[in-house]
């Protein structure tokens, strides 16, 4: 089989990472780049990625990047608050034939339990009409919080508690639209007394929810409900986050969530994180043994303790864990391009691998 035609969609935080990663991969090509910054309109695929030329120029034309009936779309772009205007984008490819893999609609990690079903059934129905797969992972939610797990929980005799923690200082984690993200969204200098985006109940079931029920599909339990447990934390003084602005003493410079699958009355399933802007903040809350990252703890027998770091080429844990978010998403296109029709999750994939990736250490 020649290789799979790729469209990149979204070339921002995770997108341009993809963009490089497609271009790179041995069994893809580039077949083109959708933009939304007319900075990008015209400009080649490869001067985005910081790689190669490819000849591919950047359009915000979406219609012209249906019609290449391109193997499979790529989407990056930013979805949370349009959730509905990436699922319309994505279904225009989805009725072309072409398949989907994403991050746009991070809820989507576990179709099945996305509690939006009319956006589910869109993009089923439109999936099954085109006779194509559309796939939604990422770091976390994504691979750190369903496929890492239930990896691990298939070396266990039994268990009785799976706990995936995101320990992370978010003092670098400087996307576009900063003060929206950090400040709107994640609440980082805002009083105590608002609730930002992410905290108005029922959000964290919305974007987190899908990889604990995935976890409990996967491990053949069900779930009596999905619980939210939120902590904000105040910054003991004020104090300057480069690229962010003034974090003022008594505003929010830390938070903490979970998310608690319940089985018969238990807490079977947890997913948490713990979120800083300065390591010393709120003490009182996991700091993660083996430092920032990932961990995966199994209760049972025997007893796992797992930790990941994605370390970027910068030397830093979040270019690295969003240089994660879009390899994971590229990496998927064969086995997605392969899969049955309509929406599916890490469970509908065979083990995603770096096959083809080796390069000699520089």
């Amino acid at each position: 089989m020649g290789k799979r035609r790729v469209v990149q969609f979204g070339t921002g935080f995770v997108g341009h990472f993809a963009l490089r990663a497609i271009i790179e991969h041995p069994e893809l090509e580039l077949a083109g780049v959708w933009v939304h910054s007319d900075a990008k309109l015209g400009r080649d695929a490869g001067e985005i990625a910081g790689t190669r030329a490819t000849g591919i120029r950047a359009t915000g034309d979406i219609d012209a990047l249906v019609a290449l009936g391109a193997d499979c779309l790529c989407s990056a772009a930013g979805g949370d608050g349009r959730e509905q205007w990436m699922a319309d984008a994505h279904c225009r490819f989805l009725e072309a034939g072409t398949n989907v893999v994403s991050s746009s609609i991070v809820g989507m990690v576990d179709p099945e339990a996305h509690p939006d079903r009319a956006l589910m059934a869109q993009l089923d129905a439109a999936a099954r009409r085109g006779g194509v797969s559309c796939f939604t992972s990422g770091i976390e939610p994504g691979f750190m919080s369903d496929t890492l797990p239930l990896t691990l929980s298939g070396i266990s005799q039994h268990w009785s508690r799976i706990r995936v923690q995101e320990i992370l200082d978010y003092s670098t984690y400087i996307p576009s639209e900063v003060e929206k993200l950090m400040g709107d969204v994640l609440g980082f200098g805002r009083p105590l007394t608002e609730t930002p985006i992410l905290f108005a109940p029922g959000r964290l079931r919305y974007v987190w929810g899908g990889p604990v029920n995935l976890l409990a599909r996967g491990l053949g339990v069900r779930l009596d409900e999905v619980r939210e447990r939120v902590w904000r934390h105040p910054a003991a003084a004020s104090y300057e986050i480069p690229g962010f602005g003034t974090v003022r003493k008594g505003t929010a410079d830390a938070f903490r969530f979970e998310l608690e699958g319940i089985v018969a009355g238990r807490t079977a399933i947890v997913l948490e994180h713990v979120t800083r802007l300065r390591p010393d903040t709120a003490p009182q809350w996991p700091q993660g043994e083996y430092g920032p990252g990932y961990y995966v703890l199994v209760d049972g027998d025997p007893r796992i303790q797992c930790h990941v770091s994605c370390v970027g080429p910068d030397g830093d844990h979040h270019s690295g864990g969003i240089l994660a978010t879009g390899t994971r998403l590229v990496n998927a296109i064969p086995a997605v391009c392969a899969a049955r029709p309509g929406l599916i999750s890490s469970l509908d994939l065979p083990p995603l691998t770096g096959r083809g990736l080796y390069r000699p250490a520089r």
